[in-house]
């Protein structure tokens, strides 16, 4: 289930990439914007900072920016980074496989099989779903 914070650090993202390409964004914007407690979005721009996920700029004029182009910014990057691994087994982790303490057999495992499925599933739509492609998705229908 995805976390409040990775729900949080989506929007932020998406109010950002709507202003890609201008002026560092301030906090208190960014979390008006997103409607995400200014408190909570600190930390989550910390940690996506780190992942060079954004970039802050200094000064008067300064506040955060996406650190790469939003085509280039994948759903299954940012959860990764706020919520961990994909997968919902250690077994069929991509990024953090371990073996099941438990496991007879991963090759005969029925379990595994399904949850690597799922896994790659879940994978596919959200490493195909950028920041850029869901901008039809936001924008507010006319009146006709």
């Amino acid at each position: 289930m995805l976390s409040q914070k990775g729900r949080y650090a989506l929007r932020a993202l998406l109010v950002l990439s709507e202003h890609s390409g201008e002026r560092p964004m301030m906090i208190s914007e960014i979390a008006a914007q997103a409607k995400v407690p200014r408190k909570f979005l600190e930390q989550i721009l910390l940690d996506l900072k780190r992942r060079g996920i954004v970039r802050s700029v200094r000064g008067r004029q300064g506040g955060y920016m996406l650190g790469r182009a939003p085509k280039d910014i994948t759903f299954a990057d940012v959860i990764r980074q706020t919520d961990g691994p994909l997968a919902l087994s250690p077994c069929v982790s991509a990024t953090a496989y371990h073996r099941c303490a438990d496991c007879v057999d991963e090759a005969t495992c029925a379990i595994r099989k399904v949850l690597l499925a799922a896994r790659d599933a879940t994978a596919a739509v959200l490493e195909s779903s950028n920041l850029a492609s869901t901008a039809p998705l936001r924008r507010p229908r006319r009146a006709a």
